[in-house]
């Protein structure tokens, strides 16, 4: 089964927007890109800082603490795989808007 956070209808950022969902031990930065919701840990991998805070240019996120930039559809710091912050699919099911954090097995 899938873990989920719900995102309240009145909170679902308009395109350009961006807003800070908590939910199952999780705060997470879910942005609207040209209509396309992009979710991703609030937290820079680096130290730590607020991603929901930082400049957001097109699909790209930049750490207001110390410039990184991170690519919202993967979680990849730009240009190199060396540093990745967490991102999470979104799934919308008519009016209602979820960030999909992780997979669990259902043992039988």
């Amino acid at each position: 089964m899938n873990r989920r956070i719900e995102v309240p209808a009145a909170r679902v950022p308009a395109i350009g927007e961006r807003c800070l969902v908590e939910g199952e031990g999780k705060s997470v930065a879910l942005f609207n890109v040209d209509g396309r919701l992009l979710a991703v840990d609030d937290s820079c991998p680096h130290q730590g800082a607020s991603l929901c805070a930082g400049q957001l240019q097109g699909a790209v996120i930049q750490c207001r603490s110390h410039g990184l930039r991170f690519d919202l559809a993967s979680g990849y710091l730009l240009n190199s795989t060396a540093l990745k912050v967490a991102s999470y699919p979104v799934e919308v099911e008519g009016d209602r808007v979820f960030i999909v954090l992780a997979r669990q097995e259902v043992v039988a």
